[in-house]
């Protein structure tokens, strides 16, 4: 399976696909490994844990330029997906000393709780951000002590390759945690439909994780899923529009767009729109687009032709307001591109493009505002900006979504948690939610015989 790097179009690395036909030797490999994982005491499964997160951030550098290669991602922000990595892996690591029990009062005896590890879970991750994302998972899981099956984008499986070799290298059991690789349709189905796998961890599209909670459900297997985003950010006339504006190089044209938090929708109060748009076409006109490896890029290429055609297909005869510059020949580029006049109903601004393109829709009122926000059929992110504290909480409690940051576009931190309403998922990634959703609740009653 040949890895593309979108900035060439060249060839980067090959890796082998694996077999389906493989996995039940996969999972019975790792199914033993997690009973000899779930024995071990909980300080060496959380010095394991540790170890990770030290291997990590002692090949920052050389995993950072492996990503950005890898994802088209420019290489400042994959040094902060690696750390971020490391960072969920030392969080993760106190799982294994906290994952408490309750007593409850009960007639006749004592009863008493245990979290207890599901045992394998298959873990599918997208190719936007592909090391982090695989950190949300494989730590929570293995810190619950289960067993790890993770299955990669077949466009960015490289980090994984090193993620499993550092937690080799880190004590963890032989075949506790194993990296397959293929497409979907074939690997990553026959992983979810794999009667040893109790759980499945996804993030992508909306449509995949339809498919999957279809399948885990014939099994009544459990599922974790971070799926799709048309998130909107709401732009009050009192807010600080320089930073409103200025932010949205990282929240909509970050990874170019590749983002299911991007705001790719922003709703401006109406006596603010026309300054809003000249501080937008300055973000646009200042946003460097080129080679990952060069320090000065915001943004890179997109992932792949088949990416650039469809983000095309979103902006072509769309009413473009702004476009930026990016660079020729080889290279899937595509320029950071505002929208408006847009009305609510064009595609582009319903459905998620998963490109740098964000449309600007003008409202009048708070209630109007709140209103075609929440009308979508995602709701996995989103920010209010407004110098009026009682308002930004108002909205906040009235806008549909799970992960919603105020004067900030930052809403996603290792130690929060993170997930979306409708059908941006379900379940919680990240925070103290994370390692107890790897978990079943088993109940004891031991009885005094009074």
């Amino acid at each position: 399976m040949d890895v593309i790097e979108p900035a060439t179009e060249q060839v980067l690395e090959t890796v082998a696909t694996t077999d389906p036909g493989e996995l039940d030797a996969i999972v019975a490999r790792a199914r033993a490994a997690q009973r000899e994982w779930h024995a071990a005491a909980p300080r060496d499964r959380a010095q394991a844990l540790r170890r990770i997160a030290d291997g990590l951030e002692a090949e920052l550098d050389e995993l950072a330029r492996l990503e950005a290669r890898n994802v088209g991602m420019p290489i400042g922000d994959a040094r902060f997906c690696v750390q971020s990595a490391a960072d969920t892996f030392r969080y993760c690591s106190a799982g294994p000393e906290r994952l408490l029990g309750e007593t409850i009062p009960v007639a006749g005896g004592v009863d008493m709780t245990f979290r207890e590890p599901i045992g394998v879970v298959g873990l599918i991750t997208p190719w936007n951000f592909p090391l982090m994302i695989e950190s949300w998972k494989v730590a929570p899981a293995l810190a619950a002590g289960n067993g790890v099956v993770l299955k990669p984008s077949e466009l960015t499986p490289l980090t994984a390759h090193a993620l499993a070799r550092i937690g080799a290298a880190a004590g963890l059991p032989d075949g506790l945690f194993t990296v397959i690789h293929g497409e979907g349709p074939t690997v990553g189905r026959a992983l979810v439909d794999h009667p040893g796998i109790g759980k499945i961890g996804f993030t992508g599209s909306t449509a995949v994780g339809k498919d999957i909670a279809r399948r885990a459900a014939e099994k009544i297997a459990r599922v974790t899923l971070e799926l799709g985003g048309k998130s909107a950010s709401v732009v009050f006339a009192d807010a600080d529009l320089r930073a409103a504006a200025d932010g949205l190089r990282g929240a909509v044209f970050g990874n170019s767009g590749q983002d299911c938090c991007a705001r790719s929708r922003v709703f401006v109060q109406r006596p603010a729109v026309e300054e809003f748009l000249g501080l937008l076409d300055e973000v646009v006109a200042g946003t460097v687009v080129g080679d990952p490896l060069d320090e000065a890029t915001h943004m890179g290429p997109l992932i792949s032709a088949k990416q650039r055609d469809r983000v095309r297909g979103y902006v072509d005869g769309a009413p473009v307001r702004t476009t930026g510059s990016a660079p020729d020949g080889p290279g899937y580029w595509f320029a950071p591109t505002v929208l408006h006049p847009i009305a609510d109903d064009h595609p582009a601004a319903r459905e998620e493009i998963f490109g740098p393109v964000v449309s600007v829709l003008p409202f009048d009122t708070e209630d109007e505002a709140v209103t075609r926000a929440n009308d979508s059929v995602y709701g996995l992110a989103g920010s209010i900006w407004t110098g009026d504290a009682q308002r930004s909480l108002r909205v906040a409690r009235r806008i549909d979504a799970g992960a919603l940051a105020v004067n900030s576009y930052s809403g996603v931190r290792v130690h929060t948690p993170f997930g979306g309403f409708k059908q941006s998922g379900t379940g919680r990634e990240l925070g103290p939610h994370a390692v107890e959703s790897y978990t079943e609740v088993k109940n004891v009653f031991f009885s005094t015989g009074t």
